[in-house]
């Protein structure tokens, strides 16, 4: 049984590691793949599907609560010096645009570029672009 539990969690785990960069799978979906690869990899009978399956519902139902009580840490704050580099590279950005766009446009694009941001750790926000004078 130890066993099983063992290819239970490795399942899981890579399941979560290749949906890093994409959304993650329903609870549902990820305990409907991992019975499949399971049933796949070690021709369970029906009472130990049932059990197996039960015990990963359980597992994902308490580890999907512990989520949303622990939300992920923020990022660390950016380097001063990376974020100086930054800021430098976004200015000239913003100076080109302002050259190629009328007053108004780039009053717009002032508008949208802030709502294109990130989200920085802490609320640290680098200044808006230069504006028209």
């Amino acid at each position: 049984m130890k066993r099983i539990f063992i290819v239970g969690i490795l399942a899981a785990v890579s399941i979560f590691c290749q949906a890093q960069d994409k959304q993650p799978p329903s609870p549902e979906q990820h305990l409907k793949h991992s019975q499949e690869m399971l049933q796949k990899e070690l021709q369970m009978n029906v009472d130990q599907q049932k059990k197996v399956g039960q015990a990963f519902r359980e597992f994902m139902t308490a580890a999907e609560k512990l989520h949303k009580e622990n939300p992920p840490p923020p990022p660390p704050p950016m380097d001063p010096k990376e974020k100086e580099a930054m800021d430098k590279l976004s200015a000239e950005r913003d100076a080109k645009i302002k050259l190629a766009l009328t007053e108004e446009q780039y009053k717009k694009y002032v508008e949208v570029e802030k709502k294109m941001r990130p989200p920085h750790p802490g609320g640290e926000h680098r200044g808006p672009p230069p504006s028209f004078q």
